[in-house]
C-alpha cells in the first residue's frame, strides 16, 4: 500500500533530503489534500516539532479534518499523543519516535504506558536508521541501538512500525529491498517503510512482501501519481 507523506515546516509542505537539506516547498495545501483524498492513510509529520522549533498545530488539525492521518513529529509525552488523537487535531494514529529512547536505552516504560492508555491500535512506533543504527532528535543524533532489537523489544506495545532508511531518504535512489525483507521477518506487526522510494514498481515489490510504503519526494516530483 502506498501512503503519501505530508511534511510540515514553517507553515509549508516541504521535502528534505536525508532530513537536512530542503529540496521542495509548497504552500498550495488544497491541491495536495485533494490529490491525497483517495488514500486510506496519509502520513503527516510536523518537522518543526520534531526539531524543537515550534510547531504547526493549526495545520495538523486542518489536514486531519480532511484526510485520514497518522501524525508524528515531537510526540514526547502521553499528553501530546492524547491531544493529537482526541482533542482538536483528530489524528487516526500517532507516531512515537525519539521518545522511545531514553539515556541510550529503549524506553519500554513509555511504550507500555502508551499502549495502556490508548491500546495498541492507534500506535505507530518509528525506527529511524542511519548507517545501521537508530537515529533520534530529528535524525541528528545517532545511537548505538540496533533497529531490529528495537523492533523486537517494542513489538508488544504497538500495531505498526515505521522504518525510515535515512541514508536514502529524499534521494529517490530506491529503498533497499533486502532490508525490507529482514524487517518483515522481524515483526508480525504492520510494517511501513520510507526512504528513497522512487516508482510504483518499487511500491508493488514492497507490497508483495507485505510492506507498506511511505512516499514523498517521488510524488511531489511527479514520478509517482497523476
Amino acid at each position: 500500500m502506498l501512503i503519501p507523506s505530508i511534511d510540515l515546516m514553517g507553515g509549508k509542505i516541504v521535502q528534505l533530503v536525508q532530513g537536512e537539506k530542503k529540496a521542495l516547498e509548497f504552500e498550495n495545501f488544497s491541491y495536495w489534500i485533494g490529490r491525497f483524498s483517495e488514500y486510506s492513510l496519509v502520513q503527516l509529520i510536523d518537522l518543526d516539532a520534531a526539531m524543537d522549533n515550534g510547531g504547526n498545530n493549526q495545520l495538523l488539525a486542518m489536514v486531519c479534518k480532511q484526510l485520514p492521518c497518522q501524525v508524528g513529529g515531537g510526540i514526547r509525552t502521553i499528553e501530546r499523543a492524547r491531544e493529537l488523537l482526541d482533542f482538536g487535531v483528530g489524528a487516526q494514529r500517532v507516531i512515537f519516535g525519539s521518545s522511545l529512547l531514553k539515556d541510550g536505552a529503549i524506553n519500554v516504560a513509555l511504550a507500555q504506558e502508551a499502549s495502556s492508555q490508548f491500546g495498541v491500535g492507534p500506535l505507530t512506533f518509528a525506527v529511524d536508521s542511519r548507517g545501521g543504527r537508530v537515529a533520534i532528535k530529528g535524525w541528528k543524533e545517532k545511537t548505538a541501538i540496533d533497529p531490529m532489537e528495537m523492533i523486537r523489544i517494542l513489538e508488544p506495545y504497538c500495531s505498526a512500525f515505521l522504518y525510515t532508511h535515512i541514508d536514502t531518504e529524499g534521494t529517490m535512489s530506491g529503498f533497499p529491498l533486502e532490508v525490507a525483507r529482514q524487517l518483515r521477518q522481524a515483526t508480525t506487526r504492520r510494517l511501513i517503510v520510507a526512504g528513497g522510494i522512487k516508482s510504483m514498481d518499487e511500491v508493488q515489490a514492497l507490497d508483495a512482501i507485505g510492506v507498506d510504503a511511505v512516499v514523498g519526494m517521488a510524488i511531489y516530483k511527479g514520478a509517482i501519481g497523476k
